[in-house]
């Protein structure tokens, strides 16, 4: 088992413990931009934006995340970075359109026409007054499907080869012929899962109860 917890095997899984959370990041990141659009659209008077909004949400969330990482890489034949946040991307917003409606649903409908009021646009509504009250409703919710989508980034290595954390386990695996230090690989990718959600959930936590005193207060 020496020969397994070498500096070079810890370094090689943390380098695909690196491109998960890198994956993740820039996927969530683009998940907010275009689940926000996604949720104005739906939440809009303008039943034509409204309906192709709901559309979206409903597909996405009624089709498995594989599909996309599946269509992304081998149908539009995007190089496998770009395959992998695409698909994220697309799959993710959806669900991040729902957070992101509940937290514009906690916003008093007199926000939005105090701008109204003051002459604001759509847009200034939305990005100076509606979005910044809604965001601190919503950041437990974005935080836990941040952590969600860390642990779905396990299906790239199956579908196209990306070296993420599973990915680079796989690969390490291939090297060692005992059951034992299989299952030391295994723990060990593990614990790198747990290290990274658990920290995440208990951000989650603490916010969660940060918010709570301050309602109470």
């Amino acid at each position: 088992m020496a020969e397994l917890f070498t500096w070079i095997n810890m370094r090689f899984l943390l380098q695909g413990l690196g491109m998960t959370l890198v994956i993740s990041a820039i996927a969530i990141v683009c998940s907010i931009v275009l689940g926000t659009v996604i949720s104005i659209m739906r939440t809009s008077n303008n039943r034509v934006l409204s309906a192709i909004a709901t559309v979206y949400i409903e597909i996405f969330k009624n089709t498995p995340l594989l599909l996309w990482i599946m269509f992304t890489f081998f149908v539009a034949q995007l190089p496998p970075l770009g395959a992998a946040v695409l698909a994220f991307t697309l799959f993710t917003s959806a669900s991040v359109a729902e957070i992101v409606r509940g937290g514009l649903a906690s916003v008093p409908f007199g926000q939005y026409e105090a701008a109204k009021s003051q002459g604001f646009s759509i847009v200034q509504t939305y990005v100076l007054i509606i979005l910044p009250q809604a965001l601190r409703n919503m950041i437990p919710a974005l935080l836990s499907q941040f952590v969600t989508t860390i642990k779905d980034t396990s299906f790239l290595w199956g579908a196209m080869a990306v070296q993420e954390l599973m990915g680079r386990g796989m690969i390490l695996m291939n090297s060692y012929n005992s059951t034992e230090q299989i299952f030391a690989i295994f723990g060990i990718m593990a614990v790198l899962y747990f290290i990274v959600c658990f920290t995440l959930s208990q951000i989650v936590r603490a916010y969660q109860r940060k918010l709570k005193r301050e309602r109470t207060s």
